[in-house]
């Protein structure tokens, strides 16, 4: 057993490299690999630690003494102490934690009692002197009378709020005192309150692994694709989450059907019932509840996990994690499978002459019409082929927003290259978009005498076009079909999106307005804070009938100005001559002034 922020990275560490002869009995004998899905780091520590300790598997020999995480505990008295404990005591005491990083813990913990001026004996006794703390300003000195009980509780219930994640204002409070002891310099109180804040992130991680609710419970989650259901079932016993089961099933059922027919089926045997079960869909609870009673002899609890519910945080934190794993364990029986099935319906519905085991699709990203990209991702057998990913970075519609020239250059390029190399065809090209994009396609493919069957998926209603045809193809929800053509069209989104992203970080670093006359780096900066385009700079002008915005903007004379304002003008000329270029050459002029004009007005970026 062990934890891995990159479960690839750290599965192929086993198998490359010289190992030890522990490590190499280990992986000899190894035939499957379980996991489960944690939201953090912190919550992966905990889970570790309870697993070895509960499995004591063979090849693990840290985690396995008798020690825990630590724990945070303030005491059920009068007037309560704080402070770090491994030993958990049902003496009414609150217990916050566990807290893998005890260093944080220590550093937190002296936070805390810099901030609030708690007691630090560990046996209270009324005094008639109090001792050093209270001198120094550590401690209010209840002993004495100093403080009264209710104001020595409302420290305690801010510490509370804290360590619940509700303490906003008293993070606030570090945040400013940190600022300033900086302020008159006063360095080392400024590092003092840093680590403490720090600290303070870090155990305000989410821990759903571990909690201080001993009553047994289960968290039932499931997630679907297509006809595959995959339920997932955490196992909290005695505060820890001690198990995890994936259930596969195929059904077209429906939320309710599926949980109602999963409780059923999953739990037989009143032994393995737990008093409380949390599921993350509605139910026919009163029906299920009745046929615990009746066929197994069981009063558990059923509750649909809503914000309404008591420690709905917690609850929905772990709904979260059990639908993670029913995510990931269908994402796995797709690759298991290949995704036949969703490729033979896919055939079937747009009457392909092959089946489609080779999928590209693709996708036109811009900030209007900045940075244009195509992204060009591939499916084999019904799994993305990452490998042969590709970008095009567009040429002819650079500074302009025309998404069918965009497609027809992106395509165009991708088979004339295939067509040159001789290389291997797809049997379907998916574009992400309605009919106006697939005959776009479909002339560039004519054009290259190309035979290859082209469909578009149109966001909003999740209709499929083919070439020629307006009348869109209507599949179910959960049609395999669909789901393929999904995912295609949804990671082209991403790879087109990521990839615009990336060249807008890099070239927003020098601004358009750069180069011009008499502007520099620090004008350039200020030009594109005001007018973010050539195009509005002109309007600008424009509206005044002059390049006094110019000159207002960089205060400078209006002769300088209005250079700039002339070469903002050329650039915006040559980018609507441009656009100009794209359309054919016999449409009437009258009719390429006017798209080009409402295309000019589209320019704004």
């Amino acid at each position: 057993m062990g934890k891995a922020k990159n479960l690839k990275k750290r599965l192929s560490s086993y198998f490359s490299g010289q190992k030890d002869i522990k490590t190499q009995i280990l992986v000899s004998r190894a035939y499957s690999i379980e996991y489960i899905t944690t939201a953090n780091e912190y919550e992966a520590f905990i889970l570790e630690n309870n697993m070895i300790k509960e499995h004591s598997p063979r090849y693990n020999i840290n985690l396995k003494d008798g020690k825990s995480y630590p724990v945070l505990r303030i005491t059920k008295e009068t007037f309560p102490r704080l402070y770090k404990t491994r030993r958990i005591l049902q003496d009414g005491s609150k217990y916050f934690g566990p807290f893998p990083d005890v260093g944080a813990l220590d550093i937190f913990i002296e936070t805390l009692l810099r901030l609030y001026p708690l007691r630090h004996c560990k046996k209270f006794r009324k005094r008639t002197s109090p001792c050093m703390y209270y001198h120094i300003g550590r401690c209010a000195a209840p002993c004495c009378n100093k403080i009264s009980e209710e104001a020595y509780n409302e420290y305690i219930g801010e510490i509370e709020s804290i360590l619940e994640g509700k303490g906003k204002e008293t993070e606030d409070k570090l945040q400013e005192q940190m600022k300033k002891a900086a302020k008159a310099l006063q360095f080392e109180k400024a590092a003092r309150l840093r680590d403490g804040i720090a600290a303070l992130h870090i155990l305000k991680s989410q821990n759903i692994v571990e909690d201080f609710d001993v009553e047994d419970r289960d968290y039932v989650a499931y997630f679907c694709e297509g006809e595959l259901v995959s339920f997932t079932v955490l196992k909290m016993r005695h505060g820890k989450l001690l198990g995890r089961d994936n259930y596969r099933t195929q059904s077209l059922n429906e939320g309710e059907e599926l949980m109602g027919e999963f409780l059923t089926a999953y739990y037989t045997e009143e032994v393995m019932i737990p008093p409380k079960i949390f599921v993350s869909t509605g139910t026919n609870l009163k029906e299920n509840q009745r046929w615990f009673k009746e066929t197994l002899q069981s009063n558990t609890k059923i509750t649909v996990v809503t914000d309404s519910i008591e420690n709905a945080t917690r609850h929905i934190a772990a709904m979260n994690m059990a639908m993670q794993n029913a995510k990931e364990d269908i994402i796995r029986r797709s690759r298991e499978r290949g995704d036949t099935p969703a490729m033979e319906e896919l055939q079937k519905v747009l009457n392909l002459p092959h089946l489609p085991i080779r999928i590209e699709g693709f996708d036109i990203a811009h900030i209007g019409g900045k940075f244009p990209v195509a992204s060009l991702i591939s499916f084999y057998n019904g799994n993305p082929d990452k490998k042969n990913y590709r970008y095009f970075r567009l040429k002819t519609t650079d500074g302009i927003i025309d998404d069918f020239a965009s497609m027809k250059e992106a395509v165009a390029r991708r088979y004339t290259r295939l067509l040159n190399e001789q290389d291997e065809m797809p049997d379907l090209i998916l574009i992400d978009g309605g009919i106006g994009q697939v005959n776009a396609v479909e002339s560039v493919l004519s054009a290259l005498g190309l035979d290859i069957p082209v469909a578009g998926l149109a966001k909003k209603e999740e209709e499929i076009y083919r070439p020629g045809n307006s009348i869109p193809i209507k599949l179910q929800k959960r049609s395999d079909a669909l789901r393929l053509l999904q995912r295609v069209r949804d990671e082209t989104h991403r790879f087109a999106t990521s990839r615009n992203q990336k060249l807008r970080t890099k070239e927003n670093i020098v601004s358009i307005f750069e180069g011009m006359p008499h502007v520099g780096e620090k004008r350039g900066r200020l030009l594109f804070t005001t007018f973010v385009s050539p195009e509005k700079l002109v309007e600008a002008c424009r509206e005044v009938d002059s390049a006094k915005p110019v000159a207002q903007a960089l205060s400078i004379p209006i002769e300088q100005a209005e250079e700039i304002r002339k070469a903002c003008v050329a650039i915006v000329n040559e980018r609507l001559e441009k656009k100009q270029s794209l359309y054919a050459p016999d449409e009437p002029a009258k009719d390429v002034s006017s798209k080009i004009k409402n295309l000019a007005d589209e320019i704004h970026w």
